[in-house]
């Protein structure tokens, strides 16, 4: 016990009374940070029966309460006196119909952090008492629908997954968000009332696919954009098979078969390095040189004024050199195995990464030294491969890996557990606040791609101020930088500055003087030859907070740890694009951009809140980690799990999948599609439902439902179904959610708009008019959520910034003739 003191969370008390994934999950990653947890169940036990509780309750002490009889809410009450944090994910008003109201209890205890995790908002007047399964928010919120055009040209429409989508954003955002709570309570001694609905968090998890760019340019569309819009325009039907579409892929961003069957994903697109260095390992870059594939030297000029009509690391590359290029590679990559492409990826820094069943990945060598999967023995499963940490700190990792079984407790014994630990002596409270959980806190943002500069604008909202540094030549292409930035780059300040000069350096190492953050995601391999090093920077500031992103980094380091990587990789490695697809021969990438990265982006947030907290509570600076590889785990928790004698990995997968069973799953109806979520247990409920009679004699379900369903339409089944306590949904898209729930831009975050809010942005920097999603998941009573400015042009702060550390105008001006900083990569701001 002594040892595990040392984790960052020891000492906080966390009363979970959540059920299913989402409120568990939470108080697992607060657990398995060092936090004490009871985890509260109904007297019949879970609601969800699967094995992966297991997972979702380690380190946790279990109880059953029956909170409808007045002694069990006197037991609930007693444990809750004892608590820092309490979760729950009921529907709107549930807690309080039972007696315990979270604005009561922190009236009585202002220090108290409640969090509850509803599927739809308590705001939003037409879905908050609905039946809120994972399937059914998916649907209603657009998930299901136009997923990813490769699902569009296929014809596939709506499109099942069985990833936990709202569940496991909402759990990243709203654990997240309880931290930051926790940090800020050490200056104020003020807990807050914080709601998360997973509707909300979804529609953050898909925040670069719901962005509306008007007069997009054409440079930046896809292949698979362009043959979309042909088909619509011409009325033609989407019918592509798999095979087909394979070939509207880019060669730098699609898969390939190896030697040994197995296949290989390549994802290097936009980097100004990667490709090259594929061709070059392949022994296909001279080839192509001859063949007259250009390099241009300036991608950020406008596309007119290229000398050639392509260049390598900008994405996507026109069609003739996209299939000449793609039909060399599949050539080569037919000569090695997916295990030696692999090494030769990895090491020669340029990411690529081999298909994985989820089975493989709980067993891979790399998963399980890094620490991204760890043995836990459970008391009813035995030895179990579960998800590793999600997020930790360096100087405490080690602690976490060897997570302890779920137990169950009396009330007497949890009560005495939750005495163990000692009250921190906090502030006296002040009712009222104006202040955001980190107001005053300014971090410097080293970041690129998603991942890293997603995690920092989301700690915009919070109240701080966050500084965007990037090189004064670009590794990326505009897509990658630009169209991506319009999402990430927030709420932020940008600078250019060029670190391999004397003059440049002295700008960044007095900037680093001036931050308490530092956030970088590269490997370690990747940061001393850049002087982005720990003890470089320590060096510089002592008491600076770093977080650390990767793709393959675990609590410890593994064969692949250096291993360079993209979401992409991760849904390849960890048996995503297998369970998508259908299996080894039809692997695909599941749809939406930033599935695991903006997961990731919010795993940052928390280790970032976790240091913080460490280093207000006892002084201690620590260093926050989290990679893509720890968050792909998060996303398949029903499943990711392995243990002897467990079930077959047979969970719904590939294009034909309709949904879990005949009572849930997808029907047709008379104007649509309908998502019906039921189970056998709900049969008697959905014969009273009209139009049904006669179900529970069927001998066939499905083709009952078929014949019924498809008699009337969507919206009336849905309505019936919900009134008889069902969970349906009819299926809707982006497009449909953006265009009614938008208003003009108001520098309000959009919090008090219900489960969906978009902005437009009429005078966007860019010059086009933009809609974008709000920063509205996080709905806390107190602290202040900020409204974000839309992303400057890049390096537009960068005379601002450097004016603030000090510098005169004449020093600024000699900065920018020698080149140390730039104010800017190009004259557009989106190159057309």
């Amino acid at each position: 016990m002594a040892k595990l003191s040392q984790l960052p969370l020891s000492g906080v008390n966390v009363i979970d009374f959540g059920q299913y994934i989402a409120g568990p999950a939470v108080a697992m990653i607060l657990g398995d940070l060092g936090a004490t947890v009871i985890h509260i169940d109904p007297p019949a036990g879970p609601l969800w029966d699967s094995p992966a509780n297991a997972v979702l309750n380690r380190n946790k002490q279990c109880l059953r309460l029956d909170l409808k009889s007045s002694e069990g809410l006197q037991q609930a009450r007693q444990l809750i006196a004892k608590a820092d944090i309490v979760v729950e994910n009921f529907r709107p008003g549930v807690m309080k119909n039972l007696g315990l109201d979270f604005t009561e209890l922190r009236h009585e205890r202002p220090q108290l952090i409640t969090l509850s995790i509803p599927g739809f908002a308590s705001n939003d007047e037409l879905r908050s008492q609905w039946r809120a399964t994972e399937a059914i928010i998916a649907s209603a919120s657009g998930v299901f629908t136009d997923m990813g055009q490769n699902r569009v040209l296929m014809g596939i429409n709506p499109s099942f997954s069985p990833l936990p989508l709202a569940s496991a954003y909402g759990t990243m955002l709203a654990v997240s968000a309880v931290v930051l709570a926790l940090q800020a309570r050490q200056r104020t001694g003020l807990g807050d009332e914080i709601e998360v609905p997973l509707a909300a968090a979804v529609m953050e998890g898909l925040s670069y696919n719901s962005i509306k760019i008007d007069g997009y340019p054409a440079r930046y569309k896809t292949l698979r954009e362009k043959e979309i819009e042909r088909r619509r325009a011409e009325n033609l039907p989407m019918n592509l098979s798999y095979e087909d579409l394979q070939e509207y892929l880019d060669p730098f961003y699609r898969t390939y078969e190896c030697a040994d069957g197995r296949k290989f994903y390549a994802v290097c697109p936009s980097h100004r390095s990667h490709a090259k260095r594929c061709l070059q390992a392949m022994g296909l870059y001279d080839e192509m040189l001859a063949a007259g594939l250009s390099k241009v030297d300036d991608p950020y000029l406008p596309f007119d004024q290229w000398e050639g009509d392509a260049s390598l690391g900008v994405y996507p590359l026109p069609e003739n050199w996209a299939k000449r290029i793609s039909a060399r590679m599949k050539e080569v990559f037919l000569t090695k195995t997916a295990a030696q492409w692999e090494k030769i990826f990895g090491e020669g820094q340029f990411p690529g990464a081999p298909h994985r069943s989820t089975q493989e990945w709980l067993h891979d060598e790399h998963a399980n030294t890094a620490g991204l999967v760890v043995d836990v023995v459970d008391h009813q499963y035995g030895r179990m491969k579960q998800p590793g940490a999600i997020a930790w700190l360096e100087d405490s990792s080690e602690l976490m890996l060897s997570p302890l079984s779920r137990r169950e407790v009396s009330v007497e014994e949890a009560l005495a557990t939750l005495s163990e630990s000692t009250l921190e002596m906090l502030p006296v409270a002040v009712q009222s606040s104006s202040k955001g959980w980190l107001e005053g806190v300014k971090i410097l943002d080293l970041t690129n791609v998603i991942a890293g500069p997603h995690s920092t604008s989301f700690l915009g909202r919070f109240g701080a101020e966050v500084i965007k540094l990037d090189p004064t030549t670009p590794n990326y292409d505009p897509w990658n930088t630009v169209v991506f930035g319009m999402s990430s780059a927030r709420g932020k300040q940008s600078i250019l500055v060029d670190l391999n000069q004397e003059e440049g350096r002295e700008v960044f190492n007095r900037l680093v003087k001036s931050v308490d953050v530092i956030v970088m995601n590269a490997p370690d391999r990747q940061l001393g030859p850049l002087g982005l090093d720990e003890v470089t920077l320590k060096a510089v500031n002592p008491e600076v907070i770093f977080c650390q992103l990767d793709c393959f980094g675990g609590p410890r380091r593994g064969p692949r740890t250096d291993y360079l990587g993209y979401d992409d990789l991760i849904q390849a490695t960890t048996g995503i694009m297998l369970r998508f697809g259908g299996g080894m021969q039809t692997p695909e990438e599941h749809a939406h951009v930033g599935t695991i990265d903006v997961m990731c982006g919010f795993a940052a947030a928390l280790g970032i809140a976790t240091a913080l907290y460490q280093k207000s509570r006892i002084g201690k600076v620590g260093r926050a980690r989290t990679s893509l590889a720890a968050l792909g785990s998060l996303v398949q928790i029903p499943f990711c799990f392995d243990y002897a004698g467990r079930a077959p990995f047979d969970e719904p997968a590939g294009r034909d999948a309709m949904g879990y069973s005949d009572l849930s799953r997808f029907y047709r109806t008379a104007d649509g599609w309908i998502y019906l979520d039921a189970s056998d247990v709900e049969l008697n409920a959905l014969e009273s439902v009209q139009g049904l009679q006669g179900l529970h004699t069927a001998t066939d379900y499905a083709q009952f439902l078929k014949a019924a369903l498809i008699t009337s339409e969507g919206e009336t089944w849905q309505t019936r179904f919900q009134d008889a306590g069902i969970a349906a949904a009819v299926p809707d898209n982006i497009d449909s959610l953006r265009q009614r729930y938008s208003r003009p831009a108001d520098n309000h975050p959009g919090t008090d708009n219900g489960s969906y809010s978009f902005s437009v942005y009429a005078n966007h920097p860019s010059g086009r008019c933009v809609t974008q999603l709000d920063p509205f998941a996080i709905r806390p009573r107190h602290a202040v959520i900020r409204s974000l400015a839309p992303a400057e042009k890049f390096g537009a702060s960068t005379r601002s910034v450097i004016a603030k550390l000090g510098y005169s105008d004449s020093q600024i001006d000699a900065l920018m003739a020698c080149r140390a900083v730039r104010e800017g990569w190009s004259q557009e701001y989106l190159p057309s």
